[in-house]
């Protein structure tokens, strides 16, 4: 797996809507909203961030395990939210961090923007009044940015959460260029998108992945891309 710097970012089409960053030790948030609400979103992070870093101090397995953790009714929302998504998908919480900071930051951002979309290194929350289209990274494979999502805004807010084994610095067991996952919740999407990309080591492995994956609860869709193939499953509407 190798680090890949976020040029993608810089692919996004201009239309009305404000860009900003905002970045918290290793969160690095990339948010388009109908003004600048960068201290909004600052503030948001540092919030949401605090709760994770509070708990994992008192709790050392939440932020190690590869596998569930119980869940813990005195927990905050957010880690509530991790514990309980993570032991749907049969995966550690830390797996559904990038998305769930996303989701909460971007839930948060809707009080004051009817338009929120929160990127977090892939793993994205969003909520806009217009259909969009986001193309697809996956790194050195020829179909990297040529499989494109078409997002309606009827099924908004949603997330859409991205894992790779070969991209990126997160933890896969996997060989996928990229295992895109379509869900209400960007906190599922983030732990079902880890889930399946550990059961991808070949391509023959991607029709199986599409099959257990679009079994987890509160999973929507599923885009699997290796190499030069593909596959899809679900609610997923593909340009």
């Amino acid at each position: 797996m190798k680090y890949r710097e976020r040029t993608y970012r810089n692919k996004v089409s201009d239309n009305s809507l404000i860009s900003f960053h905002v970045s918290v030790r290793e969160t690095d948030l990339f948010i388009r909203s109908d003004q600048d609400l960068s201290d909004v979103a600052f503030r948001s992070v540092y919030k949401y961030r605090a709760f994770i870093e509070s708990y994992i101090k008192y709790h050392p397995d939440f932020l190690t395990s590869l596998n569930p953790i119980t869940d813990d009714k005195f927990a905050p929302p957010i880690v509530r939210d991790m514990l309980k998504t993570s032991s749907v998908a049969g995966v550690g919480p830390m797996a559904s961090v990038a998305g769930a900071i996303a989701e909460y930051v971007g839930i948060d951002l809707l009080d004051l923007s009817c338009n929120v979309i929160v990127e977090n290194g892939g793993d994205i929350f969003l909520n806009t009044e217009s259909d969009i289209t986001i193309a697809i990274f996956a790194g050195d494979s020829p179909l990297s940015y040529k499989l494109r999502l078409c997002l309606k805004s009827e099924k908004m807010p949603m997330g859409v959460c991205t894992s790779s084994g070969t991209v990126g610095h997160s933890l896969s067991f996997g060989k996928a260029d990229a295992v895109c996952i379509l869900s209400k919740s960007a906190t599922m999407a983030d732990a079902a998108a880890t889930a399946v990309g550990n059961l991808l080591k070949n391509k023959f492995d991607i029709k199986m992945a599409l099959e257990k994956g679009i079994e987890i609860e509160g999973v929507d869709g599923i885009v699997i891309i290796m190499g030069e193939s593909f596959g899809a499953v679900g609610d997923v509407e593909l340009i």
